[in-house]
């Protein structure tokens, strides 16, 4: 039994290093909160860092993150020319909430919807919160999973070392 659980460990820690320096998939349907279908090809920053924050509206520490991060979103957008990118995982059940709930967080963020959780499943997220950051060249450079206050401050220090 003991084998068995070191070789899964070591098989998702595999799987969630493989990811570094991968690139975002491109050929990915997600819906906009308008319900629009568009390709995850959209999510690009015109050679700038992208943070995209897989969440839930049911998810409290997403919640608290991406709150968090509004109040220095700005902030960092003029600082390093980031763009976060939220993606919500909210299946059909849920869908009809996200947009309400953006709205009534006046977050500042592009919002697309993964409801069949292809893009979740592609980038071997597993629990929300989950957050990457991609370099101007759309590799995956860093992840975290998880959520405690005060944690946005990591993750803006590794956004300014994309841009030194």
């Amino acid at each position: 039994m003991k084998k068995l659980l070191l070789a899964l460990a070591a098989i998702a820690l595999a799987g969630s290093l493989m990811a570094q320096g991968a690139k975002l998939p491109e050929n990915i349907t997600l819906k906009s909160l308008d319900g629009q279908s568009v390709p995850s090809s959209v999510i690009k920053n015109d050679g700038k860092p992208v943070i995209i924050s897989f969440w839930a509206t049911w998810c409290k520490p997403c919640n608290r993150e991406l709150n968090n991060i509004k109040e220095v979103y700005e902030e960092w957008q003029n600082e390093t020319g980031v763009k976060l990118v939220a993606i919500s995982i909210d299946d059909a059940r849920s869908a009809a909430r996200v947009k309400p709930h953006v709205d009534g967080n006046d977050w500042p963020y592009e919002v697309y919807l993964d409801q069949n959780s292809d893009l979740k499943r592609a980038m071997n997220v597993v629990n929300v919160p989950h957050t990457f950051i991609l370099n101007g060249e759309g590799e995956i450079v860093w992840q975290h999973t998880g959520y405690q206050d005060g944690g946005e401050e990591e993750v803006i220090e590794k956004v300014r070392e994309l841009v030194k």
